[in-house]
């Protein structure tokens, strides 16, 4: 039996568990199963690897991205570069980390983004964010880091997120939990009104389907996204490495 899953804290919110039995089961995929791990610390991963030696594959979502590298025996380039990780296959014993993020932004962000979407927000500053960096980067749209406690150059406060500064950056990504299930009333402090049917915000958040950050968007006449293709091209990505 080949044992693949999730670690993370909490894990009531995920995704991976329920897409991966329904893939199994309707793809006649035989002798797999996927569990959730959900983890207290890092340092309890250990005890997973101990309890499950046939472990062939691990996602990894928040808050261990970054806090999972010291554990991998190898990194892939983009685990190199961006530092967070999201990916693990178990090849002989030892944990090679991949960033599938990055893969399933990038193709989910793709099909909406217009050529006046040059100037972007990004909301948080943790491991998902660093794969939306890379993204964007790649795609050579110019980025603000919004961080509720900034301390580099291109970080600004969400108090200094002005109606001129959303007028200039039409693009802006909240990769933070906010508005996430339960907490569905809560959004990023953001000028709202100052949002415009050029605008294009996209949330990694898939439930609620349409957060309160959207919500207040799409009230706006911006274009919206979700989460929810982002997550499916990303597991999909991870299946594909799992089984290279």
């Amino acid at each position: 039996m080949k044992q693949f899953g999730l670690i993370g804290y909490p894990l009531s919110h995920s995704f991976s568990q329920k897409f991966f039995t329904d893939k199994f089961r309707e793809e006649h995929i035989t002798g797999c199963v996927y569990d959730n791990f959900p983890l207290d610390n890092i340092d309890a991963l250990r005890g997973v690897l101990e309890k499950y030696p046939n472990l062939a594959g691990l996602n990894v979502t928040i808050p261990y991205k970054e806090k999972v590298i010291p554990y991998l025996h190898h990194q892939s380039d983009v685990v190199k570069r961006i530092g967070a990780c999201n990916c693990i296959k178990f090849v002989n014993g030892e944990l090679h980390g991949y960033n599938t993020d990055v893969t399933g932004f990038e193709e989910s962000l793709r099909p909406l983004l217009q050529s006046h979407h040059q100037k972007a927000l990004v909301l948080g500053t943790g491991g998902a964010a660093k794969a939306i960096h890379f993204v964007l980067e790649k795609l050579g749209i110019i980025f603000l880091e919004v961080s509720r406690n900034p301390f580099t150059g291109r970080q600004i406060s969400y108090e200094q997120l002005t109606p001129e500064l959303l007028e200039q950056h039409t693009l802006i990504i909240n990769t933070t939990p906010v508005g996430m299930y339960p907490h569905v009333e809560e959004c990023p402090q953001l000028p709202y009104t100052a949002l415009t049917k050029r605008h294009y915000l996209f949330d990694l958040v898939y439930n609620p389907a349409k957060t309160m950050f959207l919500q207040k968007g799409e009230e706006q006449g911006a274009v919206i996204k979700n989460g929810a293709d982002m997550l499916v091209i990303q597991a999909e990505e991870s299946w594909r490495i799992w089984n290279s």
